[in-house]
């Protein structure tokens, strides 16, 4: 993928039974440029449709509006009927920004697509979330509260407005809500029971809104207005409703998290799980909507890997997995992380290398192309070594003989996960630096101006194809600090493992250096210096590190004194 600036966008259908129409909707926005569909879930009982696609910034309303003009003539409301709360054909179509875009800009987009979809299609638009302009306005259940069957006279009241009205309720089409938001991960725990009511009093509890105070004769508490006053729930950043669905044939704790990193899926989870048990039930598992960013299942799964005392410093898919199942995430329907991880649905795994088999690497390395070569390997020779002073710091974790050692280790092993994870990039990243000295030399060099681009794209290349071997130096420097750290509180039964490690970092460093020497020619010389100088700098110390390391490693293993 080429995108530079991305946004995503999470529209809302209100239909989720006849899959000829979402195939239209999807169709019609896949016709915009950049648009790639990334997830299309659709629900027979919530008889709703969540479709998630990305697009460069400046194509996304483009595609968003296609999708909801194609929505308002094949969706008519009027015939609509489902579990969730919904008010138009397209309920809600919010924007998140994704990479290299602002919240700014995506409520920007978010205005200009609700402008035109007012005046092309006449269908009212509240503006929420970010793009809302009060605080009432910005909550969606807010909006939505009466659904469809009283938007016709709400959008009347003076309070109700909608931000860009049209002449007269759209009775086909609803209305729609617009904004621009952060991720938010719409998330449902599934209890071993078909009563709705549980799963709604479960929901009151932990949702931000929480429920009505009442009195010790069950009668609502109000305000001196005689507005009802509420308890707040367990959570903030948390909606929640309770509902039934007659596919799974169980009642759902459906949540919206707005806030992930605030209000975590684990912990939600958990309280799930303690309000069932109070009330005689309990979770069976949970199920994500659409997409969920890598980081809530990483959290997840580090969360439970403490609680039952294991090291967090494991491969990341490990953490993943253990999310999973921890979740119950394939209770109903399986969990696929390369699709339902947002991350990983923009990787094109028939590219990345650091995908690729060893057989597909080295036949690939072995190719008469320049790429990849010999920084790509230099980066693997130091995963290599990474990866394998990890063993040894998880193998000594969990041996009861050095559980004084514990808290070195868990540390150095989360250290070494995320040196390993750097270093997994950088297999690509140098691959990527010789490409864009390729792609700038092929640009076209007929006028002066081209010319000067041309020069100016191949040099800041240049710079990246030295930057990119230099960062391998420097995160070589730290696998080497952590090994140093560890070298004697490891299990010794490792320490031909810790000496393998030794040599792949010296071997990995030394091969950077080539790849960054071989370039400086082609810049300027005082910038060429303060790259010689920096890694000169990162060498001396590996090789400070290599020796005593090695000279370590040898004297236990009775190799010095064999000499």
């Amino acid at each position: 993928m080429s995108l530079t600036k991305i946004v995503e966008c999470v529209p809302n259908f209100s239909e989720g039974r006849d899959k000829k129409i979402i195939d239209q909707i999807c169709s019609a926005i896949k016709t915009v440029e950049t648009v790639e569909l990334l997830d299309v879930d659709m629900g027979s009982d919530t008889n709703r449709t969540v479709v998630t696609f990305i697009a460069e910034s400046r194509y996304v309303a483009k595609a968003a509006y296609k999708g909801i003009e194609k929505a308002a003539e094949l969706i008519d409301m009027r015939k609509h009927s489902g579990a969730h709360p919904r008010m138009g054909a397209t309920d809600v179509c919010p924007l998140i920004p994704l990479q290299n875009v602002s919240m700014k800009e995506c409520v920007k987009f978010s205005k200009i697509l609700s402008k035109k979809v007012s005046n092309n299609l006449n269908i009212p638009i509240y503006l929420y979330e970010n793009s809302a302009k009060s605080k009432e306005r910005s909550n969606l259940s807010n909006l939505r509260s009466g659904e469809y069957e009283e938007m016709n006279e709400k959008i009347l009241k003076e309070k109700w407005i909608p931000d860009f009205p049209t002449n007269s309720f759209n009775v086909k089409s609803g209305v729609t809500a617009i904004g621009a938001r952060e991720f938010l991960v719409a998330y449902n725990i599934n209890l071993n029971t078909t009563d709705k009511k549980i799963a709604t009093d479960i929901a009151l509890d932990i949702r931000e809104a929480g429920r009505l105070k009442r009195d010790t004769k069950g009668t609502v508490l109000r305000d001196s207005n005689g507005k009802g006053l509420k308890k707040p729930g367990k959570f903030k950043f948390c909606k929640a409703v309770g509902w039934f669905i007659d596919e799974y044939n169980q009642a759902q704790v459906s949540i919206n998290l707005t806030n992930y990193n605030k209000t975590s899926i684990h912990k939600v989870f958990d309280e799930v799980r303690i309000q069932a048990r109070k009330r005689g039930f309990r979770v069976t598992g949970s199920e994500i909507v659409g997409l969920v960013p890598k980081k809530a299942l990483i959290d997840a799964g580090c969360y439970y890997l403490n609680k039952q005392g294991k090291s967090v410093g494991i491969p990341e898919i490990d953490i993943i997995n253990l999310a999973i199942k921890s979740l119950g995430l394939s209770d109903i329907v399986d969990f696929n992380p390369k699709k339902k991880i947002i991350e990983n649905s923009l990787i094109d795994y028939s590219k990345d290398l650091s995908n690729f088999t060893i057989k597909d690497f080295s036949d690939e390395l072995s190719r008469n192309s320049f790429a990849p070569g010999g920084g790509s390997v230099s980066a693997l020779l130091g995963l290599l070594g990474s990866s394998l002073t990890c063993m040894v710091s998880n193998l000594t974790y969990d041996n009861k003989k050095y559980n004084d050692k514990k808290d070195i280790h868990f540390k150095s092993s989360k250290k070494l996960q995320s040196l390993s994870s750097e270093l997994l990039l950088l297999i690509n990243e140098d691959t990527n630096a010789y490409n864009k000295i390729i792609d700038s030399m092929r640009l076209p060099k007929i006028t002066n101006e081209q010319i000067s681009l041309r020069n100016k794209e191949i040099y800041n290349a240049t710079l990246y194809a030295i930057e990119t071997p230099l960062k391998v130096l420097e995160v070589c420097l730290e696998v080497h600090q952590t090994i140093f750290g560890i070298l004697k509180h490891s299990n010794m039964n490792c320490i031909s493992d810790i000496g393998v490690a030794n040599h792949c970092i010296l071997a990995g460093s030394n091969s950077a250096l080539y790849n960054v020497i071989i370039n400086l020619k082609e810049i300027n010389p005082n910038k060429a210096n303060k790259y010689k100088e920096n890694a000169n700098y990162y060498i001396k110390q590996i090789n400070n590190y290599y020796l005593q390391i090695n000279s370590f490693v040898e004297n236990e293993l009775g190799i010095s004194n064999d000499k």
